[in-house]
């Protein structure tokens, strides 16, 4: 789809700030929340939450109930407000999810679609005057970074002997970076008074939980659409400490840690260091999740966003010298994908029409597998589209009140109700190859 010229408005600005901000490190901006209330930013922001749909607010107003009223009409009225000084961010409404594979529940703020469109015109300006200064080490919610960007540092650094591992993460790192301190470093190169206060009324406004809105003098809530950017510019603290005076390879993504080390007292004095800097931060790391593994063949391994890691030999002949780290979907990403197929499949669901059925259970399989092809996944990925046939048949033979084998034997035909096949998607890391193509890169 071409771009209109407000986007390429947005984007220009945007380099220029990135720009500005990577020429001169001790730069601090003064002149932006004029930026964060032009039109064409806001036009922005609004089609970012619109794309990303989401619940509503507080105030139960739905994407829908905004297309209805007339998305100008709200930007106009928060441009007026921002620029008044009049707009006040509402209490997010304070839900609770199942994490997968535990009986963990994580908390979900989520702010009114109003709040979400002004918290995201403030990520546009703000987000490319940080990036410009964010260490390497960091992976999590930043442009052109990914996933798989961070996992291609573990089969690069295992491979080059650093094979002592430290995994750990931050005990509730969105509910406990304290609004002070994160303020102090969004100071250090923002000084707009009005983009400043603006900030501080989104970080106060709460959450409201059991009909009260509660405030607290920490945290910035999982939900809020510039709560990732806030807490990257926070944990950059942590990355430029380590930069100083920590041992290893750190890998982040968010809240998520890995430190890859050649031997286990490195690894040890790694994870000395690694709690001393997040206490001088008012964080911790979670102790159930925090250990020193060995990745060597026939031992543990560690999981890191989503997948299982570890350390084998080549089967083959002609690989058995080698040995490398290899990684599939975790315990944790079978059992979710299991989960959701059985949701997709459950009896309730029986006046749908098999051919909607598979359709949903497709997508929920392209989503997955386009995550998890980048790995050594063919076994878990036949054991997934088994269970997925499986689950199909039954539902099918539910709807014709017949045994399951009936429902397998109808679903024998080559096309097997559109449900899709894996076979062959899978693409294996390899060390100190980019684990996609470059931009650049002839065919």
């Amino acid at each position: 789809m071409a771009r209109t010229a407000g986007q390429d408005n947005v984007r220009e600005l945007q380099r220029t700030l990135y720009r500005a901000a990577k020429a001169d490190p001790g730069r601090r901006f003064h002149a932006l929340h004029d930026k964060v209330v032009r039109s064409d930013v806001l036009e922005r922001a609004w089609e970012q939450v619109r794309r990303n749909r989401g619940a509503a607010g507080i105030d139960q107003a739905t994407i829908a109930d905004i297309e209805q009223y007339g998305p100008g009409r709200l930007l106009d009225e928060l441009a007026a407000d921002l620029r008044g000084g009049s707009y006040r961010p509402l209490a997010a409404r304070r839900v609770f999810i199942a994490k997968p594979g535990s009986d963990e529940q994580r908390p979900l703020s989520i702010p009114a679609v109003r709040d979400r469109i002004v918290q995201a015109a403030a990520r546009i300006v703000l987000e490319p005057i940080f990036e410009a200064g964010f260490a390497p080490y960091s992976f999590g919610f930043r442009p052109r970074r990914a996933a798989h960007d961070a996992l291609q540092v573990l089969v690069d650094e295992a491979w080059k002997g650093r094979r002592w591992v430290v995994e750990t993460d931050i005990a509730s790192c969105f509910e406990a970076i304290p609004h002070d301190r994160l303020m102090q470093a969004i100071e250090t190169r923002i000084c707009d008074r009005h983009l400043l206060k603006l900030l501080r009324a989104v970080l106060r406004a709460g959450v409201m939980q059991g009909g009260a809105v509660r405030r607290s003098t920490a945290g910035t809530p999982q939900g809020g659409v510039i709560s990732p950017l806030l807490a990257n510019v926070y944990l950059d603290r942590l990355d430029r400490a380590w930069h100083a005076r920590g041992q290893g390879v750190l890998v982040r993504y968010a809240d998520d840690l890995v430190v890859m080390c050649r031997t286990e007292r490195e690894a040890e004095h790694a994870l000395g260091a690694l709690r001393s800097m997040l206490a001088e931060l008012g964080l911790e790391p979670k102790e159930a999740k925090t250990r020193i593994v060995h990745l060597r063949e026939g031992g543990g391994g560690i999981d890191f966003l989503g997948f299982e890691h570890r350390w084998v030999r080549g089967r083959e002949s002609r690989h058995r010298h080698l040995a490398f780290l290899v990684r599939w979907p975790s315990r944790q990403a079978m059992q979710h994908a299991r989960d959701r197929l059985r949701q997709l499949t459950r009896r309730d669901r029986l006046l749908l029409g098999v051919e909607h059925v598979t359709q949903e259970i497709n997508l929920f399989l392209r989503g997955w597998a386009g995550y998890f092809r980048y790995g050594n996944s063919a076994r878990q990925f036949d054991q997934i589209i088994r269970y997925a046939f499986d689950r199909l048949a039954i539902f099918v033979a539910k709807r014709h009140q017949k045994a399951a084998a009936w429902g397998r034997w109808r679903l024998r035909s080559p096309e097997r109700a559109g449900l899709i096949i894996l076979t062959g998607t899978i693409q294996a890391p390899r060390p100190n190859r980019p684990w996609r193509p470059l931009p650049n890169a002839t065919r």
